[in-house]
């Protein structure tokens, strides 16, 4: 059995490596939440750009095949906003993206009935 010391954005974690048995899956993530556009942009290409591959709502994999779900905290608020309509907007608009684009998940959260 093998483990590896790590730090993911300041957090400090252990891998283990469970044997051939067990492979990457999409069970496990890491999920980041990132303050404003600018912060997600960054962290989504420095995964994208960098040998990944981008998927829906905000997930995307890295070149060694873990997800990652890069997550504004804008969004896991418009998805939770008291108002069901609101919610339910924003929800739709996250299932239509790949890279969560804040203004549109907010345009979507805030439209007028």
């Amino acid at each position: 059995m093998l483990t590896v010391e790590f730090t993911v954005m300041g957090i400090p974690c252990l891998g283990l490596n469970g044997g051939p048995a067990f492979k990457h899956s999409e069970a496990f993530s890491f999920q980041v939440a990132t303050e404003d556009q600018a912060e997600t942009d960054r962290l989504w290409h420095a995964i994208i750009d960098n040998g990944g591959q981008a998927s829906a709502c905000g997930w995307c994999k890295d070149r060694w095949g873990l997800s990652w779900q890069i997550t504004p905290r804008a969004l896991t608020e418009a998805i939770t906003d008291p108002d069901p309509a609101a919610a339910q907007r924003a929800f739709a608009a996250m299932m239509q993206m790949g890279k969560i684009d804040i203004a549109a998940i907010e345009a979507a959260r805030f439209k007028a009935n």
